[in-house]
């Protein structure tokens, strides 16, 4: 999908990662979304976004974009605005990986750091009341406002979600990917569905965050997960949710290098982690496909850091205990077609 004269966003590899998931049980098939340009599936959702405005006239030249996010959106926009000549102020909070904010300043994007948590332990809700601040008092402030723009979902429906269609050499059972936003799950949902009515869309949740109703609590990894229920996210259209924990995220990370070589940030480990809890529980015949939301090398003093997260925080759940059924579907929805 190029968006730019600059910058083509998109035509990521689709792999097959049969180093770490054994194709005889359950092949799994994983875009590599940390080569896009920005190193990360929110090259698609800001690129998206950002094009929509710019045709609307919302975005003009005298715009200064102002943006909550865990890292990678920012960083995404940063890029953006720089190759438009527009200023850009992203509100992040004390999760984002160092690396992340040096590639946002990088950029030339202004860094508003809150430190206050929300009532939910997480920092959203504060970024969210910040931004609608900074918003309500920058001259020519511009919110796009991820959570909420129906052009999130609409980048990976006509991204993503398009090239997974093209590429895929049968027929999948299960889309398996993480969340945040929403956005990327809720548009591969409604593309994928419309060639495949009966996949599966399992989302990927870490454990603390309140997305699909849990309790809310510490989450360590950025970029996953969140302390608010996302305008975005249509539970009707999500089959079940598969959570993981902090160190559950970090073996996965570390499964993936050493297995197939792929260097992955934290939410790429989390579904990593989730499939293999999901695995044993499908009949042969089943097929995913999944996604691998950044690049790895931004989080080398955490989930690639051997001694991360300290022995306390070393939990592991098994399947049931990580599972949670959304939509109530026909029992034969998950079964995949013959190749």
């Amino acid at each position: 999908m190029t968006t730019s004269s600059e910058t083509t966003v998109g035509s990521t590899p689709l792999v097959r990662l049969d180093r770490v998931f054994p194709p005889d049980a359950v092949p799994v098939f994983a875009k590599l979304e940390m080569l896009n340009v920005g190193g990360s599936v929110k090259d698609r959702t800001a690129h998206y976004m950002v094009e929509q405005a710019v045709r609307s006239g919302r975005i003009t030249a005298g715009s200064h974009l102002v943006e909550s996010s865990s890292g990678n959106l920012a960083i995404a926009l940063a890029m953006i605005a720089r190759q438009r000549g527009l200023r850009f102020t992203a509100v992040v909070d004390p999760n984002i990986a160092p690396a992340n904010l040096r590639l946002i300043e990088a950029y030339g994007g202004q860094i508003d750091r809150v430190e206050e948590k929300d009532e939910e332990g997480g920092y959203l809700h504060t970024r969210v009341r910040r931004v609608k601040h900074l918003a309500g008092t920058i001259p020519g402030a511009v919110w796009l406002n991820q959570y909420a723009n129906p052009d999130n979902w609409r980048a990976h429906y006509d991204g993503i979600g398009t090239e997974i269609l093209r590429e895929m050499p049968a027929e999948p059972s299960h889309v398996v990917a993480a969340v945040s936003t929403c956005g990327t799950l809720m548009g591969l949902a409604r593309r994928l569905r419309e060639r495949w009515p009966r996949i599966e869309v399992v989302a990927v949740d870490m454990e603390g965050s309140v997305i699909f109703g849990a309790p809310g609590g510490r989450r360590d990894i950025p970029g996953i997960g969140a302390s608010r229920v996302p305008e975005q996210l249509s539970e009707s259209e999500v089959d079940g949710v598969i959570y993981a924990t902090d160190w559950e995220a970090a073996l996965g990370c570390r499964r993936l290098v050493d297995n197939q070589g792929i260097l992955a940030g934290g939410s790429s480990g989390a579904v990593v982690a989730a499939i293999g809890k999901l695995i044993p529980q499908l009949p042969r015949g089943s097929r995913i496909v999944t996604l691998l939301p950044d690049r790895g090398e931004r989080y080398l003093d955490t989930v690639h850091d051997r001694s991360w997260p300290e022995p306390e925080r070393r939990l592991t759940r098994s399947f049931a205990d990580s599972y949670h059924r959304v939509a109530k579907r026909r029992p034969d929805a998950a079964r995949p077609a013959a190749a």
